[in-house]
């Protein structure tokens, strides 16, 4: 995984409406990657809530927010739709399979999709802060809002 201070490496992925997101088109915003295994399941769509229930407060505090997961774009509109998530962009890290997992070192290749992890970058795109989170627990969103305000 990136360490601290590394220089994020650039991407571009599919989000749930069909739309291209690319690091590079957020240059001058802070950026939240926060990894999930899977769609459709009871922890992922928690810490997908927490980023929407957020939206505003990232916004504030010139951040961007994207869910990533191995599931396809078709999967992320139908769950993004069932679970209400119509501002934050669900990243579909569909093909090639993790692709954007495995770039980031975040791949859990014996059982096919990322793991529970949030990385942070600055508005120059250099990780800030890192974290690993059991497969079963939802991610704190608080420690990275505070870590903001703080900056």
């Amino acid at each position: 995984m990136l360490s601290i201070g590394a220089q994020a490496k650039d991407f571009s992925l599919k989000d749930q409406n069909d739309s291209v997101v690319s690091l590079e088109s957020l240059k001058g915003k802070n950026v939240l990657l926060s990894f999930h295994p899977l769609a459709f399941t009871p922890v992922c769509e928690e810490q997908m809530k927490s980023l929407e229930a957020n939206f505003e407060t990232f916004q504030s505090l010139n951040t961007v927010c994207l869910g990533i997961s191995v599931d396809s774009v078709y999967c992320k509109k139908a769950w993004a739709d069932i679970i209400g998530i119509k501002k934050t962009p669900l990243l579909a890290d569909f093909w090639p399979h993790g692709g954007l997992a495995q770039l980031y070192d975040v791949f859990l290749g014996d059982f096919g999709f990322s793991g529970r992890v949030n990385i942070l970058l600055d508005e120059s795109h250099k990780v800030i802060f890192k974290k690993v989170y059991p497969i079963k627990e939802v991610p704190d969103i608080n420690e990275v809002i505070e870590l903001l305000k703080a900056k």
